[in-house]
């Protein structure tokens, strides 16, 4: 019995192989690189930049707010690792004109060189239930989380198909592979972005350019602590069954994996088990990935029936909470 499924082990991996020839790419050489971080005036965003300059890799930061833009780039240049490192900064909403977007790449490109990485990092955070929130939080969510990465990652493939070389770096969340309490504005917005990215990927895989989706966790940013302030308690509860993250280590495995050219970036071990769950028809970068999500993948939704039922009974909790309240409150 041993030798027979160790045979067809084998089997499994040649079949694998031949359908699907999985070469991991070339790792990307940041010294030099042009590096573009959307939303790199603070949060995730910035630290990503840090951490590709402290590499060597030439910076444009882009957000809306210059006096962010500029505190930023002192910050960023503090990590310099030779004189001839230029950050690069340009205000601009990459969620509203598309045209202006293009023109801005362009700005950066004639100055720093093609851009060998972006990463879109621009984006925001609306909680409520669902029939609490205005129908304009959604339309602003989706603007600003998908177009907001569409619109940049619109402006450089082309370059980066005509070079055959590049990385395109979607921030998604958790909350893009998972649906919460509280996220049905966010979490969709962030899901979408995973469609965008599969896709995307499958069409320039063949010139060499490697998308990364990164699902970091609740990190320790000012966009947190914005979101916090209007947090449902159902969602705060859950949220609070993990650790909130450092920015500086999401930053790290998000370069890393981009880098490598890994299409799935996650945090923890909370994190790789949700992104083998959630794995799907998204594309693998090695044979070894591929084998382990197969192998994983009944442990883990084991595990993960335990968690829905632990947020199925706080949203519970929270309901019986909220009824024996008004209760109380009529009857004084």
């Amino acid at each position: 019995m041993l030798l027979l499924a160790a045979a067809g082990l084998v089997a499994f991996v040649l079949l694998l192989y031949m359908v699907s020839p999985l070469i991991s790419p070339k790792p990307l050489a940041l010294p030099g690189a042009h590096v573009v971080v959307t939303g790199g005036s603070s949060g995730i965003g910035k630290c990503i930049a840090i951490e590709c300059f402290k590499q060597g890799a030439f910076i444009t930061l882009v957000a809306r707010n210059e006096d962010k833009l500029l505190q930023a780039k002192k910050e960023i240049e503090q990590h310099s690792i030779n004189d001839k490192q230029v950050v690069l900064c340009i205000s601009v909403d990459v969620s509203q004109d598309y045209n202006q977007v293009e023109n801005v790449i362009k700005q950066a490109q004639e100055k720093l060189g093609p851009v060998d990485m972006l990463v879109n990092c621009a984006g925001t955070s609306l909680s409520g239930k669902f029939e609490e929130l205005e129908v304009s939080s959604f339309e602003k969510l989706m603007s600003i989380n998908y177009l907001g990465s569409v619109y940049p990652s619109r402006a450089v493939i082309t370059t980066m198909k005509e070079r055959r070389v590049g990385r395109i770096v979607f921030v998604s969340s958790q909350a893009g592979q998972l649906g919460l309490f509280g996220f049905t504005a966010y979490s969709s917005s962030k899901f979408a972005i995973r469609g965008l990215a599969e896709a995307l990927q499958m069409e320039v895989k063949p010139y060499n350019v490697y998308v990364t989706v990164a699902y970091p966790p609740d990190t320790d940013t000012p966009g947190l602590a914005e979101e916090n302030k209007t947090k449902p308690l159902e969602t705060r509860l859950i949220s609070e069954t993990t650790a909130v993250c450092k920015p500086e280590q999401v930053a790290k495995q998000i370069v890393k994996d981009a880098v490598q050219g890994n299409f799935n970036s996650s945090i923890g071990s909370d994190g790789y088990m949700l992104s083998s769950l959630t794995c799907g028809m998204a594309p693998v970068t090695s044979i070894t990935e591929g084998l382990q999500q197969v192998v994983t993948m009944g442990l883990f939704r084991t595990i993960a029936l335990f968690y829905l039922g632990s947020f199925d009974n706080i949203v519970r909790r929270c309901m019986v909470q909220k009824a024996e309240s008004e209760t109380v409150d009529k009857t004084a």
